[in-house]
């Protein structure tokens, strides 16, 4: 029962994922010829152009990419990038049938407020964009197209996969300038990647926890408070302070923004003098936080 709640989950997750990216694309980014990487932003490209529909187009290079990915990489795309694969190309024709092809916030290049309009699709269209592809990443499934590129190049010329990204979604978004001659566009994409990437990772890995590393004179009041109060656990490291000398316990705790801001405040109270290091922790694995499994 449990398996099946997982899998009904994880599925639920790809097809809501898969339809919001489609939203993202038809509403707020291919209108304005865009193009973030993927093969999705060069099927943009060849719409403008040719007039060629976004998601065939990317259907068309995506299933050859797939076979080619697993022939080179292995079996481990599986069925839900497959399934992710098909999904994104159906909800797009869907939306343009239904929908068109308009923007949900209209260019006009008879209107002066055209830049703002621009701006305004490109930040939506990542918010929207990092959206469904963190839904699909949570699932545990990948959406497959240049992602497939840049995992060969990364395992013939083990450069980073990040890297080989950035590569691969950089030369994608350069083509908008030998298909339009227009360096604004580029421009536009670079923010929908940069944006889109810290939605992933907050859908992904949800806000940021917080490490703090406390040096107090007043050890067991902070802890009371950590354990009784936060109903958080603590590691006490005995540490030695370089300046003169002296033995001191270092508080190791991890928590959410709220509670490291309460304790803050409550060891201002506390101890005026305390030492404290705030740690940005972009995951968390194990008790009171994420499940170590996922």
């Amino acid at each position: 029962m449990v398996a099946i709640k997982k899998y009904l989950k994880e599925y639920s997750l790809l097809v809501l994922g898969c339809f919001i990216f489609s939203a993202g694309a038809v509403m707020f980014v291919e209108p304005y010829g865009f193009a973030p990487g993927g093969t999705y932003g060069l099927s943009m490209v060849f719409h403008h152009l040719w007039g060629w529909r976004t998601e065939v187009t990317a259907l068309c290079m995506d299933i050859p990419l797939l076979i080619i990915g697993i022939l080179v990489i292995g079996r481990k795309f599986g069925v839900k990038t497959l399934i992710c694969t098909l999904l994104l190309p159906a909800f797009m024709w869907l939306m343009h049938t239904i929908y068109g092809y308009n923007s949900l916030i209209e260019p006009d290049v008879t209107d002066i407020s055209l830049f703002d309009n621009q701006i305004l699709a490109a930040i939506f269209g990542a918010i929207v964009y990092g959206v469904g592809l963190g839904l699909i990443f949570k699932s545990r499934a990948t959406s497959g197209g240049s992602d497939i590129l840049a995992m060969i190049v990364n395992k013939y010329f083990h450069l980073p996969l990040g890297t080989c990204i950035i590569i691969v979604d950089g030369i994608i978004t350069l083509s908008t300038v030998i298909a339009f001659k227009d360096w604004t566009l580029p421009m536009y994409s670079w923010i929908i990647i940069y944006v889109e990437s810290k939605v992933i990772d907050f859908i992904v890995d949800g806000a940021p926890s917080k490490t703090m590393m406390i040096i107090t004179n007043n050890v067991d009041e902070v802890k009371d408070i950590i354990i009784n109060e936060l109903g958080r656990g603590a590691t006490l490291i005995p540490a030695r302070g370089m300046f003169q000398g002296v033995d001191r316990d270092i508080l190791y705790v991890v928590l959410t923004r709220k509670e490291m801001i309460s304790l803050r405040y409550k060891i201002a109270d506390i101890d005026p003098r305390a030492f404290i290091n705030v740690i940005d922790s972009s995951e968390i694995l194990g008790e009171g936080f994420k499940n170590i499994k996922e």
